[in-house]
């Protein structure tokens, strides 16, 4: 039996939270669990779900007190926001969050047997149409939405994130580019240099328009139907923040296609991107704009993949999938003179 001390998770506590009669749980643990835990549970009962996604901390208590602001972050968007926005995520079942201990546990509906996008082989135009559409579906409805900027716990990109970007990401390039060292293109070496000396100032760019930023929003964090239907939901909400809600449409678009298939049909997937925002109710936006934002926003993707890659635990596969987020995100920084326009 798993669960913490804010939660046994057995039937007996889960018949309480679900409403229901759980008569037996069954748990299995899924994923890779580096900054959480998630255990894949099948229950018998009535009234209950037949299967449920539990996510917990990891970790003893010094490493979660050093990690509990995105536990909290992905509790409260369960809780308070993701019934504001029209994302396709997850149905949250029940959650909670101890300030003091930095516990959490999420119960959320387990989508199978939808299953998640392959990072490394890329998706086509089809699929990412319908991850832009439901992209949009998380910043339209609190596009420019002042009440955002009270939450306490959303942290806002602005101008007193600069220094510490530029002084992580210089050293995390570093550490890259001397892991991979003959893995990477010149060309994408010299990107990434770049990119360590402009994403401070970047970062605080463009407040005048904002909204929810998932911030690893990509296919390894993408839930697909079968059959490649439409319906893609989100998972991993533990990196929401406000910002300029271009910069997880350019990380999608860079980091999740391979470079020809982005260049073939961005153009298409922003204009449905813009499509769907407007749809959402934003206006005051043209089209014109949003793929001005679309281009200058791409360094996100070195960003999001130098940082996590340094600082996160090697694998075999998480090496081949940085390297080509990498090379996809520097591609696409070069096609658009992404750095000609932060400087």
């Amino acid at each position: 039996m798993i669960g913490t001390a804010l939660a046994p998770l057995d039937a007996g506590w889960l018949s309480e939270v679900l409403g229901g009669k759980v008569t037996d749980v069954r748990w299995e643990p899924v994923g890779t669990g580096q900054m959480s835990g998630c255990y894949r549970g099948v229950l018998a009962g009535e009234g209950v779900p037949a299967r449920l996604v539990a996510k917990l901390p990891i970790g003893d208590a010094a490493t979660r007190e050093m990690i509990k602001g995105i536990y909290r972050t992905e509790a409260r968007f369960y809780l308070d926001l993701a019934g504001t926005v029209a994302v396709r995520a997850p149905r949250c079942r029940y959650g909670a969050f101890d300030e003091e201990t930095a516990d959490f546990v999420l119960l959320l509906d387990d989508l199978y047997p939808a299953a998640q996008g392959d990072q490394l082989a890329g998706c086509g135009a089809g699929p990412a149409l319908d991850c832009v559409a439901n992209l949009a579906g998380l910043h339209g409805p609190r596009w420019c939405d002042p009440s955002l900027l009270g939450l306490d716990w959303l942290h806002r990109s602005g101008p007193e994130d600069v220094d510490g970007v530029t002084e992580a990401l210089g050293p995390a390039t570093d550490i890259f580019i001397d892991r991979f060292e003959g893995r990477l293109a010149p060309d994408d070496k010299a990107t990434l240099r770049a990119v360590a000396g402009l994403a401070g100032p970047w970062i605080a760019a463009r407040p005048e328009r904002f909204s929810l930023v998932h911030g690893d929003y990509r296919l390894d964090n993408l839930i697909f139907p079968p059959g490649g239907l439409p319906g893609v939901a989100a998972v991993d909400w533990q990196t929401l923040s406000v910002g300029l809600p271009a910069r997880d449409l350019a990380y999608f678009l860079g980091t999740s296609l391979t470079v020809e298939d982005r260049r073939a049909c961005e153009r298409d997937l922003v204009a449905a991107y813009h499509d769907a925002l407007t749809g959402h109710g934003v206006t005051g936006y043209p089209l014109e704009q949003c793929w001005d934002d679309y281009t200058f926003s791409h360094l996100q993707g070195p960003l999001i993949t130098v940082l996590g890659c340094a600082y996160g635990t090697p694998t075999e596969r998480g090496d081949e999938m940085f390297l080509a987020m990498a090379s996809r995100s520097c591609a696409a920084i070069r096609d658009h003179d992404t750095l000609a326009m932060v400087t």
